[in-house]
């Protein structure tokens, strides 16, 4: 898959995007060239120029500090909560999977609760619930989208367990946990990846667009959604405002939408 992948420039291309802007996060303290929160009255809706390299905002902040600042909460926390909801439904999706009976039907009747809502309505309904706030954000999208992934794991799990070494390492005597770690776990994770980078994008989006409506991370912090909401009060005389936030948020989406779709072929004989 490595190899295929070197082959693919949208691949590589995607990826230094998203290594990039990972590492910009993460010395965000020492890249920024302001703090981010810091207001200048004086210097309200100021151009760019050295000090502010994308100008400042209605509160005279800078916009390329806010920038830099805002991909923790944006891009870290999706990838934070990718990473629980991937835990969360690959643990049960691979126990249903496996264990099938009883177990299954339970586990699965419950995915089909969850999964008879409309995902964003669910995610507005949790977070009106547990409040305001970018943990309960997080919390939300983890209690609503676990279930799909549980689903997806369930059949690719039942699908490798049909496969001719787990049989025989059931014949030969191998536990359940062995089977489970030794050959179902490493047969299942390339497609979890698959799944994670494709969607990574619209967890993301739908981040931002509950910070966008007040809902997620609260002002002053950074976050690029945020950041589109309070630009948006400015849209008639300076639309620019707009423009960092926006364009971050499409290219890194499409970055990871990239990425996935050469991880799919990477992995798909068919499309190979």
């Amino acid at each position: 898959m490595i190899q295929i992948l070197r082959k693919d420039k949208t691949a590589i291309i995607a990826l230094l995007i998203i290594g990039i802007t990972l590492l910009v996060g993460l010395l965000a303290p020492w890249v920024a060239p302001n703090d981010p929160i810091e207001t200048r009255i004086t210097q309200k809706y100021a151009s760019r120029s050295s000090e502010f390299p994308l100008g400042t905002d209605h509160l005279g902040r800078c916009q390329w500090s806010r920038l830099i600042h805002g991909i923790r909460p944006t891009v870290y926390l999706s990838i934070f909560t990718m990473v629980c909801t991937i835990a969360l439904g690959g643990f049960i999706g691979m126990v249903a999977g496996y264990s099938r009976g009883w177990v299954d039907n339970l586990f699965m009747r419950l995915v089909d609760v969850m999964l008879s809502f409309p995902s964003q309505v669910m995610v507005l309904a949790v977070v009106g619930m547990l409040g305001v706030g970018m943990r309960n954000v997080v919390i939300a999208n983890i209690i609503v989208k676990w279930a799909w992934y549980a689903r997806m794991i369930r059949g690719s799990v039942i699908r490798h367990t049909h496969q001719n070494y787990v049989l025989y390492a059931k014949a030969v005597g191998a536990n359940s946990g062995f089977v489970v770690k030794r050959h179902l776990i490493p047969s299942v994770l390339p497609e979890i990846f698959m799944l994670a980078s494709l969607d990574i994008g619209w967890v993301m989006i739908g981040i931002s667009t509950l910070s966008f409506l007040g809902l997620g991370i609260q002002p002053p912090a950074p976050e690029w959604g945020a950041m589109l909401s309070e630009a948006k009060n400015a849209l008639m005389t300076h639309p620019t405002q707009m423009l960092a936030p926006g364009i971050a948020m499409v290219v890194l989406v499409s970055s990871f939408n990239m990425l996935g779709d050469s991880l799919r072929d990477a992995l798909d004989p068919k499309e190979r």
